[in-house]
């Protein structure tokens, strides 16, 4: 990445600069999770109680929501909280849907004889982390549970801090999860991929977390799949001199309100924007109720970038591979396809990342640090297996097995030689 950067130096002035670095600035919790995963590994249900209760202070005696106490956590929700849930719910398994509609088998006859294909398999047993976070986020569960249902997954359970707000019980519930179990933190991590007493193990985890399920997600890999390793949320916000500072200055602040640790920021090409960015900002964190959050963020890692022309801009969004981004230019369908490094696109000034973030249909868990940059978000496909297979009659034996004897001759693997030979008939054989 630092060679992407050099090629931009000269190129761009920096109106406010963060003061602490997202990356950098995490605390050091490999050995904590590290100690929690073998604790929870050797006794397992009763780990999880002593870390229910060290860390959230909930004497947990039984880990898994009844049916009932789901229903009840449904009758709960005022009619309007569960329209609107039923809708954001509605509107991800729709594009969901549509997006598993587009991962289509294959079979093909590659040569005369020799029959190539993939299935594309739903995976058996997710695991789907719901945060309890700083605010009950209600569109959590909704985004990583809905499209594990709509991809056919046989099993989905969800993992949600016992302290969590009811409401988001309920979204469990609406959502579709087989099994809710109150256990949080990176013990929630363990837990599912390793299995307890009454916790089963999967075979894939996804959601989002704070620091600790970040890492117990990063020591579990391989014993189980995972989505992705997210830290905190970012937003960025390319604009030329068509774009409207206060417009900007909301959008920023509405993800700066996550976390004191979100990273917010600007590239314009106009520099009489950026100063108003500046300006707004700090007029509208005045009497923001979330200032204390929002505006800590937005002192330590808020950033207005002024740039000298669209090339630079595209190529500064590029490196910078945000979380969110959105476009807010002349002819913003236009810049958009010249962008290639993000986790969501959010074309003009229409298309406020909040919507994702709630209720529009794409996903809100999506790839930060500049994981963007080899990643997309979460979606359907990410709870399905493309697996493939072929299959030959003796045209294909015929295509394909002389080549594989003399390659593996070449190599001296006999015995791949010989599973290459044996099936052609005395005469080819006697050719090679």
């Amino acid at each position: 990445m630092t060679w992407r950067l050099e090629a931009l130096r000269g190129k761009f002035t920096q109106i406010k600069q963060p003061s602490r670095d997202a990356a950098a600035d995490t605390a050091p919790v490999e050995k904590t999770v590290e100690d929690i995963i073998a604790n929870v590994r050797e006794h397992g249900d009763t780990a999880l109680r002593e870390y229910s209760l060290a860390f959230d202070k909930v004497n947990v005696t039984n880990f898994e929501v009844t049916e009932e106490e789901r229903r009840q956590a449904v009758a709960d929700l005022d009619p309007q909280t569960r329209e609107d849930t039923e809708f954001a719910i509605a509107n991800v398994r729709r594009f969901a849907a549509a997006q598993l509609a587009t991962i289509l088998p294959l079979e093909i006859e590659s040569l005369p004889g020799l029959h190539l294909g993939h299935r594309v398999i739903p995976i058996e047993t997710v695991g789907c982390y719901v945060p309890g976070g700083r605010y009950p986020l209600l569109s959590a569960p909704v985004m990583t549970i809905v499209p594990a249902k709509v991809a056919g997954c046989d099993q989905v359970i969800a993992c949600l801090p016992p302290n969590a707000h009811p409401a988001m019980i309920a979204g469990c519930h609406l959502a579709g999860a087989d099994r809710v179990f109150r256990v949080g933190g990176a013990q929630a991590i363990a837990a599912m991929a390793y299995g307890t007493e009454t916790i089963p193990s999967v075979d894939k985890i996804v959601g989002p977390g704070n620091a600790f399920v970040n890492e117990a997600k990063r020591q579990v890999f391989g014993q189980v799949g995972i989505d992705q390793l997210a830290g905190p949320s970012e937003i960025f916000i390319i604009a030329d001199e068509t774009a409207n500072a206060a417009t900007i200055a909301t959008d920023l602040l509405a993800q700066a309100e996550h976390d004191v640790r979100t990273r917010v920021g600007v590239v314009t090409t106009e520099r009489k924007l950026a100063e108003d960015v500046l300006r707004e900002v700090e007029r509208q964190l005045e009497d923001l109720p979330t200032a204390p959050v929002a505006g800590a963020a937005w002192k330590n890692y808020g950033e207005i970038t002024v740039v000298e022309d669209e090339e630079t801009m595209i190529a500064y969004s590029d490196y910078i591979a945000t979380e969110h981004l959105q476009v807010h230019t002349r002819d913003p369908h236009a810049t958009a396809k010249k962008l290639r490094n993000y986790g969501s696109l959010f074309i003009g000034e229409l298309a406020s990342v909040v919507y994702s973030d709630k209720c529009c249909g794409t996903n809100h868990t999506l790839p930060t640090m500049a994981a963007g940059r080899y990643t997309g978000g979460l979606w359907v496909g990410s709870y399905v297996k493309i697996a493939t297979h072929q299959w030959l009659d003796e045209r294909g034996v015929a295509a394909v097995a002389p080549a594989a004897v003399r390659q593996s001759a070449t190599e001296k693997l006999e015995g791949h030689r010989r599973a290459a030979a044996l099936r052609l008939r005395p005469k080819q054989l006697a050719a090679e």
